[in-house]
């Protein structure tokens, strides 16, 4: 695995499918920590792989507008080919791992939503899940590659991904068997991170975890 941290999150019974969970911009902080206890607990193997080890090992900003600033510096420095292949060595990781007892997927939010969706395209995880991953709707096309189950998430008033981008998905996923898309159209972006008050959105982020952890139900069962 070279170099790349892979902190990991197992499960009340030690075993169970793997989850690789992908970070956004703001490194492994509170929240994703909070994400990957939540699915742990759900019976998943998780790990999380560091995807600003190689610039900035340790990375994790604050959620207001200066930690934003401040992350947006060290994504400027991030390779997205040296990210897909940590996100794949993660699910590699996973699948050679003892406590894995079967299948493993990928989720990500915001990069780790397109970084999901390249995963799927690029690797052969069992199942896919993208939260509003800003370079999906310009590399849709690659969703013909993808043969797992996937899941889309996207909020319908995102400033950084317009709803005119968001209707390609959608118009994509209807031609693709297997393909899912949910919008929460009142939401921005982000708005699952509970501790960014400038982009959560409670009620959306609630609908549309309910609708993830269903899916990995049918799609990842423990």
């Amino acid at each position: 695995m070279s170099d790349l941290p892979l902190p990991e999150w197992l499960p009340p019974a030690g075993r169970g499918p793997g989850l690789v969970l992908v970070q956004e911009i703001f490194g492994l902080d509170d929240y994703l920590r909070s994400v990957a206890a939540d699915l742990a607990s759900l019976g998943y193997v998780v790990v999380v792989p560091e995807l600003f080890w190689r610039t900035s090992p340790g990375w994790s900003s604050t959620h207001d507008e200066a930690g934003v600033a401040a992350s947006m510096e060290v994504a400027a420095a991030f390779d997205p080919a040296l990210g897909l292949s940590d996100v794949l060595k993660a699910a590699a990781h996973l699948r050679a791992s003892p406590a894995v007892t079967d299948k493993v997927g990928v989720l990500g939010f915001c990069l780790g939503g397109s970084l999901a969706f390249a995963a799927a395209a690029a690797g052969d995880p069992d199942v896919a899940v993208s939260f509003y991953g800003s370079t999906v709707p310009g590399q849709i096309a690659n969703l013909a590659e993808i043969t797992c189950p996937i899941q889309f998430h996207f909020g319908g008033q995102d400033p950084f991904i317009p709803r005119s981008d968001v209707r390609l998905v959608e118009s994509a996923v209807a031609a693709h068997p297997g393909a899912e898309i949910h919008v929460q159209e009142e939401a921005g972006h982000a708005f699952h991170n509970n501790v960014a008050p400038m982009f959560h959105h409670p009620a959306a982020a609630a609908r549309a975890w309910d609708l993830t952890t269903a899916f990995l139900g049918r799609t990842l069962p423990v």
